[in-house]
């Protein structure tokens, strides 16, 4: 199982998405949760299936609030598909220089 979990801004509009290959050979599950700065969060759940072709998952678009791009978060978290044994847990990180600092 691989996966790589963002956050998009697009047309003042925010989204967490994660690319997934499942190669495990069974079907598993995720829970995608996109932190927003004012403290909310938007989740999405998704069924991986088995198999060796990449795949995306993704929450809903809502409209952008204040912070900016540093200030957003998602975090996937990927399960046996009864949702009962966590197997990888890939999270978001913001662009060099985003999150305020000169490097």
């Amino acid at each position: 199982m691989e996966a790589q979990t963002c956050v998009l801004f697009e047309g003042g509009r925010s989204w967490g998405r994660t690319y997934y290959r499942n190669a495990s050979g069974k079907p598993l599950h995720a829970v995608l949760t996109l932190m927003r700065p004012d403290g909310r969060t938007v989740q999405a759940h998704c069924d991986l299936p088995a198999g060796d072709e990449p795949g995306t998952c993704e929450t809903p678009r809502e409209a952008v609030v204040g912070g900016g791009p540093a200030s957003y978060v998602a975090v996937a978290e990927v399960a046996d598909a009864r949702g009962e044994r966590k197997l990888l847990r890939s999270g978001s990180n913001p662009a060099p220089g985003e999150d305020g600092s000169d490097q």
